[in-house]
């Protein structure tokens, strides 16, 4: 019944939002959204759960919007001081979880095996998720027609990265470099030698340095808990701004495409993420539980490491042991971007489209093997995934302006690609326990 009640009220706040854009019936509009405000207010208070808050408040953030845009621009500092302290907590977080890990429980043996499993399955499920969107997009070929505009800017990017700096870039040389630039794979990295090395220490020499890092661990989860009662306030803002500055009217040009992209995401966890749950034997209602509040975060604030505190401790919660979950949703934000590979297909053939150049079948796979290879290691990239799209365009010898127009509805897209990442690395790091025999 509460699930009834929150459904309806999401679809008829979306219905208000579709008569005031494309009907101008802005009373009505207006009426729909309080209705649908009214409904989830009832949800939120029966449920009180963190998912629940975050709901409400992103749509309470979208009205704000709506109908005050310039106080809502002056919103986006809450979201701001939510993300600093997330990054605070971040690095001390996976140094904490990962090297006590592997030093308390001495799993060495295993961490190469389990180093296998994981970029197996990160490979297979990203390359499933650049098919699906090149399906999505050729089926609603949502390109076709767009009007292109005029001129584009000319200070963004143009080229990406070897495969040699891709895999530089995976080790650090400082670590308060990386801590500062907030380079979740090195820190997970050095991390992992840590442990490693601590664990080859003797009892007595390991056990004062490893009480330390374990309490450390312990306060940094406690942390985040106090942080989180922040994080619906921390989404509303940052739906404010983001409606705000852009409009609700600035979805409609391009509403075919934002369409494609989140069929295909629920497409994408119906066809792969949910048979991987079944196979695996995983607890459906369990997991979902867990891994829907740093979802949740994650598609509110449309940054993957606002989620990783809290999906760190919830998927532990779940029972994934902490050496496992340590290692593998780290190294999933930069190999195992679900989200991103959807979206980098997508865009890369819309621009074709858009541009009305035709792509055979072998062009169309030439260009998936492409983002294939050079979406590996782009997290902590500024605008990564233009630099990917860029390159794309310009190696097929496509116009970049249609690539433009995507940036335009980027965000609204950017906040089912992060959700998408956040889960999809909950989800892995669930499965590798599974086949490493751990209890979840």
């Amino acid at each position: 019944m509460l699930h009834a009640a929150a459904a309806c009220g999401v679809l008829l706040y979306l219905a208000g939002i579709f008569i005031q854009t494309a009907g101008g019936h802005h009373a009505g509009g207006v009426v729909l959204r309080m209705i649908a405000l009214l409904l989830l207010c009832g949800y939120t208070y029966a449920r009180r759960s963190l998912t629940a808050w975050t709901l409400l408040a992103m749509l309470a953030g979208a009205e704000l919007g709506a109908d005050a845009p310039r106080a809502a621009v002056h919103m986006h500092f809450l979201g701001e001081i939510f993300l600093r302290l997330i990054r605070v907590i971040a690095a001390p977080l996976i140094l904490g979880t990962l090297t006590t890990g592997i030093a308390s429980h001495g799993h060495l043996r295993k961490l190469g095996r389990v180093a296998l499993k994981t970029f197996l399955y990160f490979e297979a499920v990203t390359t499933l998720g650049l098919i699906f969107g090149a399906v999505a997009i050729n089926i609603s070929r949502a390109g076709v027609g767009i009007a292109l505009p005029a001129s584009v800017a000319e200070n963004l990017p143009t080229a990406s990265r070897g495969w040699e700096q891709i895999l530089l870039n995976a080790f650090p040389e400082n670590l308060a470099l990386a801590v500062a630039q907030n380079q979740i794979l090195q820190i997970a990295i050095f991390s992992l030698l840590f442990g490693v090395a601590l664990a080859l220490l003797s009892e007595e020499k390991r056990a004062p340095l490893l009480s330390v890092l374990q309490s450390l661990t312990e306060t940094m989860f406690q942390i985040t808990r106090i942080v989180m009662y922040f994080a619906p306030i921390a989404a509303g803002a940052a739906i404010a701004y983001t409606v705000g500055s852009m409009g609700l009217a600035t979805l409609v040009p391009l509403a075919k495409l934002v369409a494609t992209y989140y069929v295909a995401l629920i497409v994408f966890a119906l066809l792969v993420l949910l048979p991987v749950m079944l196979g695996a034997r995983i607890p459906l209602r369990r997991f979902l539980a867990a891994a829907g509040e740093p979802a949740a975060i994650g598609f509110a604030t449309s940054a993957s490491e606002a989620a990783l505190p809290l999906a760190l401790e919830n998927m532990e919660k779940f029972g994934v042991p902490r050496w496992i979950v340590s290692f593998v949703i780290p190294a999933g934000y930069t190999f195992n971007m679900d989200g991103a590979s959807i979206y980098l297909s997508i865009g890369a053939i819309f621009a074709t489209q858009a541009a009305g150049i035709h792509l055979s079948l072998e062009q169309q796979v030439m260009m998936l093997l492409t983002l294939m290879l050079t979406s590996k290691g782009i997290a902590g990239v500024p605008r990564a995934t233009l630099v990917l799209l860029l390159a794309t365009a310009s190696s097929l010898h496509v116009p970049i302006a249609p690539i433009f127009l995507i940036l335009g509805v980027d965000a609204l897209m950017d906040m089912g690609r992060t959700a998408m990442n956040v889960f999809g690395n909950c989800l892995a790091s669930a499965v590798i326990a599974r086949w490493e025999g751990a209890s979840t």
